[in-house]
């Protein structure tokens, strides 16, 4: 028999073991790892200045729009103007007609605040003579927008916008009571006051002479230049 001599198989040895994961030194140059970093540096950087530059294309393309849109719009507001003033410039006379035309209805009301319709009053006064009675005189006084109305000629009488003074010839004595009463029942006339009767004589014979007096009251205003609503 040959005899053959084994190795005797142990556990391998702790230097076996760790072969496998020896530390690896890098034995490039520093030179060359720097310009790795370089390069790799580099292509962010030229990433970071395309997107950089096609963010100022797009903000520049939206800022372009909108200013485009913006002079549009400034270019309309104009033009609406320009028109609004060429249209208010066709009723410029308009307010100055207005003012005109507002002024001299004011006066106007003002004015003819004190109109009264006195052929109406004159018939009436006329219309309640007495008889064989008539006028040979007649005086109108009454107030005005710029100056007062006459004062009574009786104490007794109330204040009053103006008044009528007349004398009227009679062949007759006439009724001064009831001629009082009449002329007091015409509208706007009041307080009739007879301040004096005279007897005289002439060709025709014996005539009687009467002076009187009546107030007008602010009924007699006829109110017909008055502003109605809407006026002026």
């Amino acid at each position: 028999m040959t005899t053959l001599l084994e190795r005797p198989k142990g556990r391998p040895s702790a230097g076996t073991a760790l072969s496998g994961t020896l530390p690896q030194v890098n034995l490039l140059p520093p030179e060359v790892r720097a310009a790795r970093g370089l390069r790799a540096t580099k292509r962010w950087l030229v990433v970071g200045i395309v997107v950089t530059v096609v963010g100022c294309v797009g903000a520049f393309g939206l800022a372009l729009i909108s200013g485009t849109q913006a002079a549009t719009e400034l270019a309309e507001a104009q033009a609406e103007t320009t028109r609004l003033q060429q249209e208010q410039a066709k009723y410029a006379e308009v307010p100055v007609v207005l003012d005109a035309l507002a002024a001299a209805t004011s006066a106007r009301t003002i004015g003819m605040s004190t109109d009264v319709q006195w052929k109406s009053y004159v018939d009436a006064i006329a219309a309640v003579l007495p008889a064989n009675v008539s006028f040979d005189s007649t005086t109108v006084t009454v107030a005005t927008p710029m100056s007062a109305a006459p004062a009574p000629a009786d104490p007794l009488q109330l204040p009053s916008v103006g008044q009528i003074q007349f004398t009227a010839r009679s062949s007759a004595i006439p009724d001064t009571s009831a001629w009082i009463d009449a002329l007091n029942s015409v509208p706007g006339l009041g307080d009739a006051w007879v301040s004096s009767a005279t007897v005289g004589e002439d060709e025709t014979g014996i005539y009687y002479t009467v002076a009187s007096t009546v107030q007008v009251t602010d009924a007699a205003y006829s109110h017909r230049f008055d502003a109605t609503e809407g006026e002026g």
